[in-house]
């Protein structure tokens, strides 16, 4: 699977379906809070270790880990709000290096943000035993899905990283994405994701444009702000 980039005609980097799988499994390990009561109660889910609720929230966290410049604008947001030294620390780790240029995989604008056709990546890790899908809701409508890691899920998690240590890049950034994320539904993320510029007014199918240029200049203005006050 690896990392390579695969330039489709817009040379834009593209994923594979494996890769996607891959990422998909290691956020939803990282970013998966404990079942309830209910959630275990349910047959197909007495193992469950972890779940994602709803695919606006899985879709609004992948957003951040396929697009590091606005992970490390957001981490520059969050500073200016606390002033805590790690986030400045944090945003100047990805974009002093060239991870916003080759790690980035732009995602489509669609009519409610962000998104990105994730059936396949989900399909091969539901047919490996190691996620359950379950679609919330009545029989017209449904409301929401919901993603559960299995134990299996799990244990592939584990033994990806183990394997291949580049892939513990995943994990570092998940655990950024979770912390930028906390308290968020899906709902609340993408309303935070639309007040940037550049996300707001990407014409409906178009990919969602770079902000590393921008989060580059403020990444410099915050550190002499903060030179100053040193």
């Amino acid at each position: 699977m690896g990392n390579q980039l695969a330039p489709n005609e817009s040379e834009d980097p593209v994923t594979s379906r494996e890769q996607d799988a891959v990422r998909l499994l290691l956020l939803i390990h990282g970013a998966g809070e404990r079942p309830n009561e209910l959630d275990l109660a349910d047959p197909s889910l007495t193992d469950a270790v972890g779940v994602v609720r709803t695919q606006v929230r899985l879709q609004k966290l992948d957003f951040w880990l396929r697009n590091p410049d606005y992970l490390a604008d957001e981490l520059l947001t969050d500073y200016e709000r606390s002033r805590e030294p790690g986030l400045l620390e944090w945003a100047g780790k990805i974009l002093d290096s060239e991870e916003p240029e080759v790690r980035r995989y732009p995602m489509l604008r669609h009519h409610f943000g962000a998104y990105e056709p994730l059936d396949d990546a989900l399909a091969v890790l539901r047919s490996a035993g190691l996620l359950v899908r379950k679609r919330r809701g009545n029989v017209s409508r449904v409301r929401q899905h919901d993603y559960y890691l299995m134990p299996a899920g799990a244990q592939v998690a584990a033994q990806i990283v183990h394997d291949a240590p580049e892939f513990s890049y995943y994990v570092k950034r998940v655990e950024l994405v979770v912390a930028l994320a906390d308290g968020l539904g899906g709902t609340d993320l993408k309303k935070r994701q639309y007040l940037q510029r550049e996300y707001a007014e990407a014409a409906r199918g178009s990919r969602i444009g770079s902000v590393s240029t921008r989060a580059r200049a403020r990444l410099s203005e915050l550190r002499a702000q903060s030179s100053d006050h040193g």
